[in-house]
């Protein structure tokens, strides 16, 4: 038998090979946004036909975040990838329907820049206030804008979720970010609210607005013993208001049985909006190969 040929060596490639194929990828994502620009434009008519609806599907934005987190690999942070997919929903929400994001910056300007500008981009204006009350007021009166701000309302406390009370006001769609982990570049929690959708929300955690006749150490206990949480508290009228996330699947009634089997006498309370579970990446090994 005569002896075994040597493999040939594969080709080393070079700088300029590389730069190439960085090219190529280049042109073939760009060339995939303008392909999904062309489907919005068909979704763009077949919504009209339809009579319009919402373009904002917060239950889906949240489903793509949490799926891109799980899946993502390699060197490239997960903050740039997350980033790069918030800007391109957002532009695309705002090409079927222009909107602007109504913020409150009384904590200051910074953060709340910083979370509206990762989550949303720059397309979309950006829109300061000086207190939640104030981003209620301008969704509440806009067409199909939006509202950002913190879930401790800001120094100027007061029980803002009460806004949110009447059939036709504001409610909460998200909160933000999507993808929580300690070094999230724009990690404040926020809420996002606007005038009530009639489909595509997330209900895996529900707010209630509870007004009660007064407090009780033991209503963080209970409520936690239900799966429930208190979120903000704040003095309303000559009672207390409460506000208050509890899981979706649990019965609307729950939260206020268990305050009132735990002695509250008079208990109040109203649905405000819903969001998704949250999700913490910070287990997630987005270096692995």
């Amino acid at each position: 038998m005569g002896e075994a040929k040597p493999e040939a060596e594969a080709p080393k490639l070079t700088l300029a090979d590389l730069r190439t194929d960085i090219d190529r990828i280049d042109k073939a994502m760009h060339e995939l946004l303008m392909e999904r620009g062309r489907i919005i434009d068909r979704l763009i008519e077949i919504k009209a036909r339809q009579g319009g609806g919402s373009a904002f599907r917060p239950a889906r934005e949240a489903s793509m975040m949490r799926a891109i987190a799980e899946r993502h690999r390699g060197l490239l942070p997960l903050d740039t990838v997350e980033g790069i997919w918030r800007i391109i929903i957002s532009t695309f929400t705002y090409m079927q329907a222009p909107y602007s994001v109504h913020v409150d910056v009384s904590r200051g300007d910074a953060g709340m820049r910083d979370s509206a500008r990762f989550h949303f981009g720059f397309t979309v204006p950006c829109v300061p206030h000086l207190s939640a009350v104030d981003v209620i007021a301008a969704v509440a009166g806009s067409t199909g804008d939006l509202g950002m701000f913190a879930l401790d309302g800001g120094p100027r406390m007061d029980a803002w979720w009460t806004r949110l009370t009447p059939a036709a006001a504001p409610k909460v769609i998200a909160r933000l970010p999507f993808v929580e982990r300690a070094d999230h570049p724009a990690g404040m929690p926020v809420f996002v609210i606007s005038r009530p959708l009639p489909d595509g929300g997330a209900r895996d955690v529900v707010l209630e607005a509870i007004v009660l006749d007064r407090w009780r150490p033991d209503f963080p206990y209970v409520l936690h013993a239900i799966g429930a949480e208190i979120i903000a508290s704040a003095a309303e009228g000559m009672g207390l208001g409460l506000l208050v996330g509890r899981p979706g699947e649990l019965a609307p009634d729950a939260v206020s049985a268990t305050l009132r089997a735990a002695g509250a006498a008079d208990v109040r309370s109203v649905e405000i909006g819903s969001h998704a579970a949250r999700f913490d990446a910070s287990a997630l090994r987005p270096d692995a190969p």
